[in-house]
């Protein structure tokens, strides 16, 4: 079975509207993501649920377990069923989490809530960033990418904005009712916007099947390439994600006010999402694996500037503005190497990787972070968190080399829509 369309004059053609759709889809998951955190007090203040915090942590963190199955294990279903399909049960999925978790009477009813909240959301943002980098021309693959995952952070923004009027008059629950309403109204955009379903890109996943798909990724020199995207996605988000956690509280033992201390964190997000857009332009430009470098030093060298340079009001801007460009631009970048550098009936499944590889960073920086400002202050965290950052420069560096070996050999994407059965790993990745 062949394709008559080659891959590189379909990735020629950007679908506005298909993009346009998948980053309102991912602000409506940020937001269902990041709402949590926002009512945590008024959770623990709630005496019918009688929570710890040890289980307020554990159920916080059950998001993001529910969200790595979702990740991993919905793009085969997307491949077979249609995009279209499986984005609207994913974002039921975590409309169900969202009504469930505002009617929720005891513990274990709040964790299975949220544990479905994630496994919609993983689901979701992975099937939803497919759709937005097959409807993308291959020149405008890291703006796309970049665009579609703005949305995670502006989720979170929406979150805490309405939390300030919401929560004093009428509590938690209602912030969750919110979160399903938006996700009904969603999927109602969705049911009625046409995806494209006979692209080349959209039909390569088709060809080979799930054993075939794995078969590339989890052997020879597909396994390494493998190997180091979960290196770039993990060690980048338990720096990324333990920073928005920890970092306000960091600022505090510092010795900044907490009106300060908010502002230099807004300084976190506000550099994330405006920095990746310039190193998105970026990387259409000069490639996403070589960009990828550049940012994620940025979070190396701000994570240092705060342990080992004399720190003023500037320096910290200055190191925390660092942080949020890498953080949140080098995890986009990855993402758009990963859909790159296998070949496109395996893109689906390899941006499950990627995505669901991330959330373990996630779930793991707050922890990790928890621990190290316990333990050796701010300096602590920022020394736990740069070893990290470190790790992520070494693995993204490696990636670099990855995909550099896998353009050269003309053994990317633009080359694979073959005929039946899948190459081997070592041939595709050689």
């Amino acid at each position: 079975m062949q394709l008559t369309t080659s891959p590189q004059a379909a990735e020629t053609r950007s679908h506005p509207g298909v993009i346009a759709l998948c980053m309102f889809i991912t602000v409506i998951e940020g937001f269902n993501l990041i709402v949590y955190g926002s009512v945590v007090p008024l959770l623990l203040d709630d005496a019918r649920l009688g929570l710890t915090d040890q289980q307020t942590g554990l159920i916080g963190g059950l998001v993001y377990i529910g969200a790595i199955l979702g990740s991993v294990s919905v793009p085969w279903l997307a491949d077979r069923m249609g995009r279209k399909r499986v984005l609207l049960c994913a974002i039921g999925l975590f409309a169900l989490g969202g009504i469930l978790t505002g009617s929720a009477i005891s513990v274990p009813m709040l964790a299975l809530a949220r544990f479905i909240t994630g496994f919609g959301v993983g689901g979701s943002l992975t099937t939803a960033m497919t759709a937005a980098r097959n409807s993308s021309a291959s020149k405008h693959a890291s703006l796309v990418v970049t665009i579609t995952m703005a949305g995670i952070p502006l989720g979170g923004v929406v979150a805490a904005l309405l939390a300030i009027p919401v929560l004093p008059a009428f509590g938690w629950r209602p912030m969750f009712f919110v979160g399903a309403a938006t996700a009904v109204i969603i999927m109602i955009a969705v049911a009625r916007m046409t995806l494209p379903t006979d692209t080349p890109q959209e039909l390569a996943g088709r060809l080979w099947s799930a054993r075939q798909k794995l078969s590339v990724m989890f052997s020879g020199r597909g396994m390494i390439a493998t190997l180091v995207i979960a290196g770039c996605a993990i060690a980048n988000m338990v720096a990324w994600q333990g920073l928005n956690v920890w970092g306000t509280k960091a600022m505090v033992d510092l010795g900044y006010s907490l009106n300060t201390a908010l502002i230099v964190t807004f300084t976190l997000t506000g550099a994330a999402v405006l920095g990746s857009f310039v190193t998105a332009w970026a990387a259409d430009r000069r490639g996403s694996a070589l960009i990828a470098i550049v940012t994620s030093s940025c979070t190396l060298v701000g994570l240092i500037g705060m342990v080992v340079v004399p720190l003023s009001i500037e320096t910290t801007v200055v190191c925390v503005a660092l942080m949020g460009i890498g953080g949140h631009s080098t995890m986009n970048l990855v993402h758009t190497t990963t859909a790159d550098i296998f070949p496109l009936p395996v893109r689906a499944t390899a941006l499950g990787w990627s995505n669901g590889t991330s959330f373990i960073g996630a779930f793991l920086g707050p922890v990790l972070g928890g621990s190290a400002i316990a333990a050796g202050g701010a300096s602590g965290l920022f020394s736990t968190f740069a070893a990290a950052a470190a790790i992520c420069l070494i693995a993204v560096i490696s990636l670099y080399f990855a995909d550099r070996a896998a353009h050269t050999r003309n053994t990317t994407l633009s080359d694979q829509l073959s005929v039946m059965p899948a190459p081997s790993a070592d041939a595709v990745l050689a």
